[in-house]
């Protein structure tokens, strides 16, 4: 029997405050990456580079994260209206973060911060690369929370056991049900045809959990310039677009060719061809080395 969702996206209320767990999550993934990013840099990893430095560079990363973000989401996603509407750029309350613009955003920051700190732009890619999956993760488990970005349905296919019943993603009369009501409708199985992938959960997972331990486990060890960098897009770009399969498309753009392509694979596919191109010049890259009397990494 499928998973109806009804989980309040609303964590803590302090009057007209509102916290959402979407953003519980955010922070969540930033101070994991924070407490990571701090032990490889008393590790030696970004030698010349203290945690004021360091300080520095997670906070211009992450202004890269939301200014590239939501700038992504109106060009890739939401152009039309954003053209109509320029201010939309600004109604960050209403939604809407593209990965690849927020991408774009950090590696905008990084090349500015390593430019004041005289370190070559790819050892700083490297040193951020195995922090960012943390992010991923927590933000997709928040997606699945605020019941948004869902998957394709799961009825009547082999995944039918995995399938998640989304309120948001139900048509009338069952969208404007109150909770108790659709209870009683899930109850009586009449719900059962509009279960649909939890991709958030699967994203969460791939994006997260198993990138965050792939490249902590491969970044324990000096790797050449490129490498980290390279398996990090490699291995993002492989996962989108297939996670992207059993995705629902962005509605405003449905699949932009072949019946199957989405936006998010178009996206994908460059990371996907970095990454090799990356992994590739690596082999004759030199390697940075920890600091002469950094503390041991443990």
């Amino acid at each position: 029997m499928p998973y109806l969702h009804q989980i309040d996206p609303i964590a803590l209320s302090l009057g007209p405050l509102k916290v959402h767990w979407y953003g519980l999550m955010y922070l969540l993934g930033f101070a994991v990456a924070w407490w990571l990013g701090r032990r490889r840099v008393r590790a030696g990893r970004l030698p010349g580079v203290d945690d004021n430095g360091f300080s520095d560079l997670m906070f211009y990363a992450m202004l890269g994260v939301v200014v590239g973000g939501r700038v992504g989401y109106m060009l890739f996603y939401d152009f039309g209206p954003f053209i109509h509407d320029p201010l939309l750029l600004l109604r960050v309350w209403e939604g809407g973060m593209s990965f690849h613009g927020g991408l774009l955003g950090v590696l905008a920051a990084i090349a500015w911060w390593s430019r004041r700190h005289h370190l070559h732009f790819f050892d700083t890619v490297d040193f951020i690369a195995p922090l960012v999956p943390a992010g991923l993760g927590f933000g997709r488990i928040g997606n699945f929370i605020g019941g948004e970005l869902w998957g394709k349905p799961t009825y009547g296919t082999a995944f039918e056991r995995l399938g998640v019943i989304f309120p948001r993603s139900l048509p009338e009369p069952f969208a404007s049900m109150d909770a108790t009501t659709l209870r009683a409708q899930y109850e009586a199985g009449l719900l059962d045809a509009f279960a649909r992938h939890p991709s958030q959960l699967y994203q969460a997972t791939l994006e997260g959990l198993v990138m965050f331990c792939v490249l902590v486990w491969y970044s324990r060890r000096p790797r050449p310039r490129y490498a980290v960098s390279g398996l990090f897009a490699l291995l993002y770009g492989c996962f989108r677009f297939l996670v992207e399969f059993v995705r629902e498309p962005d509605a405003q753009l449905g699949y932009l060719a072949f019946g199957w392509l989405t936006m998010g694979q178009l996206l994908s596919l460059p990371l996907i061809l970095l990454g090799l191109f990356w992994l590739w010049k690596s082999r004759t890259a030199p390697t940075l080395r920890p600091a002469a009397g950094a503390e041991t990494a443990r």
